[in-house]
């Protein structure tokens, strides 16, 4: 089904009864990234899954958007879909869209489950201060009038060069990709009140383990769970274990 918002043609799909589960993929997903924890989740839940604006069937958004238009996006398709609250479960940088939707709408979440998600400012080593050195003498070098109209092109070589892998396929969502691997979401973790469950892949290299520790430190009701062998994609790696903590969590009543 779709839905426009701001201009924005937006695929979701919907099944089930029950209390309302929002699912959110990582980056370069769509609504079949999280198909197996959907399946599951509809024989409990009305659970809801779309393309985040600019992958799948979904058009992209202005090119400086940050997560928090695409948290706003998603509090405007909570209007129109009459969903009062909902328990979010967000992948990679559909956490991150998860962290602001908590912050800014807080009314339209129960609980939240992060799974292996970004929004950690990562530690840098020094072979990514030596990429970025290079990036910024490029720039300086080709925008001088020897290069004349074939500056722009140049540098966009140098930068896809040294650039990561999400870079290079991100096409015209590469402002956005630099938006937001630079978004430090620590500030707004310690103001986030919902029941929160990380679920993390203990060999995860994309966002890896001391970022899920750094985020159990700074929100106010946070459990951390750590799938022993699971990568970045911990959900799929450990799926049934993966279903049992989602289950239990979300069904768990909170302490009197």
């Amino acid at each position: 089904m779709f839905e426009e918002l701001q201009g924005i043609k937006l695929y979701y799909e919907v099944y089930g009864q029950g209390p309302p589960v929002l699912l959110l993929h990582g980056w370069g997903g769509n609504v079949n990234s999280l198909r197996p924890v959907f399946n599951h989740l509809t024989a409990r839940y009305r659970v809801y899954a779309l393309d985040l604006p600019g992958f799948g069937r979904s058009s992209p958004p202005p090119p400086a958007w940050g997560t928090y238009e695409y948290a706003h996006l998603l509090a405007q398709l909570f209007s129109r879909l009459n969903i009062k609250s909902a328990h979010l479960i967000g992948h990679s940088f559909g956490g991150r869209v998860a962290i602001n939707l908590c912050f800014y709408f807080p009314h339209l979440v129960h609980k939240l489950i992060l799974v292996d998600s970004a929004g950690i400012k990562p530690r840098r080593g020094i072979g990514y201060y030596v990429k970025v050195g290079i990036a910024k003498s490029a720039k300086r070098l080709f925008n001088c009038s020897l290069f004349g109209s074939k500056s722009e092109q140049l540098i966009g070589r140098v930068y896809k060069l040294l650039g990561s892998a999400d870079y290079q396929k991100a096409g015209n969502l590469r402002a956005i990709l630099v938006t937001v691997v630079n978004e430090d979401l620590r500030p707004l973790l310690a103001d986030i009140p919902h029941t929160t469950l990380l679920i993390w892949g203990e060999k995860d290299t994309a966002t890896p383990v001391y970022q899920a520790k750094t985020m159990k430190k700074l929100l106010p009701d946070a459990r951390l769970v750590i799938l022993k062998g699971a990568g970045h994609y911990s959900y799929l790696d450990k799926f049934p274990q993966f279903c049992q903590l989602v289950t239990n969590f979300l069904e768990s009543r909170p302490a009197c």
